[in-house]
């Protein structure tokens, strides 16, 4: 009992485990991804495709854009974008598409995918803000 209250006093006092997203901080992070991709309402395929939508939406959602095999089959297995399968993409995209064209090393941080995980939701697909 003492360990688990302990325990729930170094997270609380650390706040690592209890801290909501902070949007603003998303936004930040958001700039690692701008070489590649946009988002909002003019945002256009760049290497990769806009992230419009992208929090809850299919896998290849974005029509007109040419996803790797690996990600085509993930939205024909009915694949969607979650918050546990964009951080666990985000942390390394080679584990969820290995042969994907992602090239980007991934976020380590949890905190950073949650609080880049929850800019990203604030846009619908036709990147008007909610």
């Amino acid at each position: 009992m003492r360990l688990i209250l302990a325990s729930v006093l170094v997270l609380a006092a650390t706040g690592s485990a209890l801290a909501d997203p902070d949007v603003a901080k998303g936004e930040t992070s958001f700039k690692k991804c701008m070489a590649c991709h946009a988002i909002g309402p003019n945002a256009k395929p760049k290497v990769g495709p806009p992230l419009n939508g992208i929090v809850g939406a299919k896998w290849a959602h974005f029509e007109g854009y040419a996803y790797s095999n690996d990600i085509k089959d993930g939205a024909a297995a009915g694949k969607v974008w979650d918050d546990a399968t964009l951080s666990a993409y985000l942390t390394n995209p080679k584990d969820l598409a290995p042969k994907g064209k992602m090239a980007f090393a991934g976020i380590k941080s949890e905190d950073e995918r949650k609080d880049l995980i929850a800019f990203l939701a604030q846009f619908n697909a036709d990147g008007s803000k909610k």
